[in-house]
């Protein structure tokens, strides 16, 4: 079996991907993610659990909204994960005034020779940072929504695609209300899992503290494009039984008739339960995966999708206690 371990800002001894069975490939890949965690941990305190959620989405290949409040290191954590990846990385500060053309590009006149020519926006990269997404209008917003389902962007009549992988990092911060434009849901539903990233507990605070001279800001390459693409083209070899498939749409089909809930999960927040339990597994080690791992996923994938009735966050219900609900009363089914 091939290791891989971070030297210096190279790629040491890459784990292969073709013709590896599906077994010693999920194997590889735990270890490959305990070295992420411990490299992203050099740079961001006590955030193991959110760069695990961040190897989730990007073994599922989709996007990722973070969420938490000013100072927890959002942006940090975001860019330090994009430099273990070892792809092209472009970061876009989201603001009132940002237009369209500023996030996928345009074409400009060349006088010297005459023509149009495109000038790329920084959408053309493998893993785009969209720092405060929400603090744009929808109008920018939606310039996101073909990059992030069909991994292209069309400008001016001309489609052009985007390299691969490609994902998106977005944060914003849930408590502020000025100056700010809430995401739609069809933009919403594009993010694979929603992150909420919190305050990183008293004894990794203290450890901040102690460490805050010596704590290093560069992270180590454990990754390249290919490997990337490999994961995530080897994902669908993750088994799963009929029933864990059953129990999926059982989830689905309980949060549409929630008395609390007048939106529920769609097909797609399906299959994007069965591709982050598939992730899970394979970043566990594993070469199938369980109802643990779809209730581990559950609530990053649903609590972004699902739309409480009014009357319902009147009386201080989330989305949270409601996915909670669901694990609670959907029956896991024997094989």
């Amino acid at each position: 079996m091939n290791s891989t371990r971070a030297e210096g800002n190279n790629v040491v001894d890459a784990v292969s991907v073709d013709g590896v069975p599906i077994r010693d490939l999920a194997r590889q890949v735990r270890s490959l993610r305990d070295m992420v965690v411990t490299e992203v941990g050099r740079v961001v305190v006590g955030m193991e659990r959110v760069t695990e959620q961040f190897l989730v989405a990007l073994v599922a290949g989709g996007h990722v909204l973070l969420e938490g409040v000013p100072g927890v290191a959002k942006t940090t954590l975001s860019k330090a994960f994009a430099g273990v990846l070892g792809v092209l990385y472009q970061r876009i500060q989201f603001t009132p005034d940002l237009l369209p053309s500023d996030v996928t590009g345009t074409y400009i006149f060349d006088r010297k020779d005459n023509v149009f020519v495109l000038r790329k926006g920084p959408i053309f990269c493998q893993v785009l940072l969209a720092d405060e997404v929400n603090r744009a209008p929808a109008k920018t917003q939606s310039a996101l929504l073909e990059a992030m389902q069909e991994n292209q962007v069309t400008i001016e009549g001309t489609t052009l695609q985007l390299p691969r992988p490609f994902m998106v990092l977005a944060t914003q911060n849930p408590i502020e209300q000025e100056g700010v434009y809430r995401l739609p849901e069809a933009q919403l539903d594009r993010f694979l899992i929603r992150v909420m990233m919190g305050y990183p507990g008293r004894r990794h605070e203290v450890d901040l503290l102690r460490r805050h001279a010596t704590i290093s800001q560069t992270v180590g390459t454990l990754f390249t494009a290919e490997q990337i693409l490999g994961f995530q083209s080897r994902l669908h070899e993750i088994h799963g039984t009929e029933t864990l498939l059953e129990y999926i749409v059982d989830l689905a089909e309980a949060s549409r008739d929630h008395p609390d809930v007048s939106l529920g999960a769609s097909p797609r927040a399906s299959l994007c339960l069965l591709r982050c339990a598939r992730a899970r597994a394979m970043l566990d080690g594993r070469h199938y995966f369980t109802h643990a791992d779809v209730q581990a996923v559950a609530q990053g994938v649903l609590g972004h999708r699902l739309i409480i009735r009014p009357e319902a966050e009147v009386e201080g219900r989330r989305t949270s206690d409601i996915i909670k609900d669901l694990l609670d009363s959907v029956v896991v089914l024997q094989e």
